[in-house]
This record gives C-alpha cells, structure tokens and sequence, in this order.
C-alpha cells in the first residue's frame, strides 16, 4: 500500500468553538491508483487532503506515504516531505500574474533535482503554444493546465487535486479529466481528488465516501468509465 492513513483525527478550535472534523479516519491507496474523495461541504474530505499533504497536523493518528511517516515531521523534514514526494492542484489555479506560463512551472522545476522534461511536459498538457502568455491571456481551461504542469514537472509520486474542475464549465471539466487520466497512465502517478462531482468517480480506481468525518463507503471501481464518456460534468 503506498498511502496508508491509520485513525486520523484532527480538531479545530478550542472550548464552545471546539469541532472534531476528522473521526478515526483508516484507509488506504496502492500505488499508480486514482482515488476520489467524495463528501457533502464540511464532511472533511479537503482536510484530510491536507493532513496527507502535511498542510494541517494531525491530532492523532498516522499516515504513511511510501513506508515513511509524516505526522509529527519536523519543519524541513515536512518541507522535504512535499517538495520530494508531492504536487498540489487546487480548484484557483494561484498562478503568479507577472510570470509566464513557462516560468510558472520552472519555479516548482527549480525544486527538485529530476524533473520532468519541460518541452514534454508542455507538449502532453497542450502548452507547447502558450507557454511564453501570462496568466491573464490565457482560458480557465489552460490556467488549470499551467497548475497542473506546475505541479508535475517535480515528477511527485502523489498528486493531490482539490475541486480541480470546481472553476470550470462541463467541457473543460472534460478535458482536463482527460488529462489527468492520461498523466496517470503515462507517468504512474497516484492521485488523490476531492470533489463534489458525483461523475468523476467513475473514471478512477477507487472511491471514499466521508460524512461527518467518517469514512460511511469505499470500494473498488471494478467497472471504470474512460474520461471522454463521462456524463453530466
């Protein structure tokens, strides 16, 4: 298994204030698989995706990615930790305005010691010819793209996708699942993707049902639907 979470839980606030978001959460993923998050707002579905990101810290619990335990990492260790092993895409695609789309992504390839190919890269996600735009020239569609290339030129064994097509009209949606199912098939990479969106499910290898942060179903997808024929995005 190489994501194992074991009896998360995580509290936010203190006294009248106090809520407990996460309940024991116990789960896992295998390597190269693509697993959905699935959960009404406030479920913690996206907190969750940040304990195994190590954006929030665990009240108690453990999660290991790849044998190596990240609860209760020291600082660099922690920062060593998502630099080495993760990429993060969020549905605002926090692209900086001034950069080009190809300086958006050098400033995560800068990061790691073996990156991606860049001309690859841009040329898999469709870039190639906007790579010298900024930001604001470009579709809602192709800023996604740019994140998601930010996000992979580190090569992250883990890739952690919150609401990626929550910004996004039906046929973008489209595409960039397409996309992301293409990088999976392509570069092996594990994914891990919150959504709202009942169709997304059925394009991936595994699927986590959370309520009240608890973990109430998760199954196999034995019957995967290829990206492109997914309805109602």
């Amino acid at each position: 298994m190489y994501l194992e979470v074991n009896n998360v839980k995580k509290s936010y606030g203190e006294s009248g204030s106090y809520i407990q978001v996460l309940k024991g959460i116990t789960t896992g993923v295998e390597k190269g698989q693509m697993c959905v998050i699935q959960g009404t707002s406030g479920s913690g579905k996206s907190t969750l995706l940040n304990c195994i990101g190590g954006l929030d810290t665990l009240d108690s619990g453990s999660i290991l990615v790849g044998g190596k335990e990240i609860a209760g990492l020291a600082p660099k260790a922690l920062a060593d930790y998502r630099r080495e092993s993760l990429g993060f895409v969020f549905q605002f695609y926090n692209l900086v305005p001034n950069l080009t789309v190809k300086e958006n992504i050098q400033v995560c390839e800068y990061l790691t010691d073996k990156p991606l190919d860049m001309e690859e890269l841009l040329e898999v996600l469709g870039l190639t010819e906007q790579q010298n735009k900024f930001p604001s020239q470009l579709s809602g569609g192709q800023q996604q793209r740019c994140a998601i290339a930010r996000a992979l030129i580190k090569n992250p064994r883990l890739l952690l996708c919150d609401e990626p097509t929550g910004a996004l009209d039906s046929a973008t949606s489209r595409d960039i699942l397409v996309l992301l199912e293409e990088i999976n098939e392509k570069y092996g990479t594990t994914m891990l993707i919150v959504t709202h969106n009942n169709s997304i499910k059925n394009m991936v290898h595994k699927v986590i049902h959370i309520k009240d942060g608890e973990i109430c179903r998760e199954y196999e997808n034995e019957t995967r639907v290829p990206a492109g024929e997914l309805e109602d995005l």
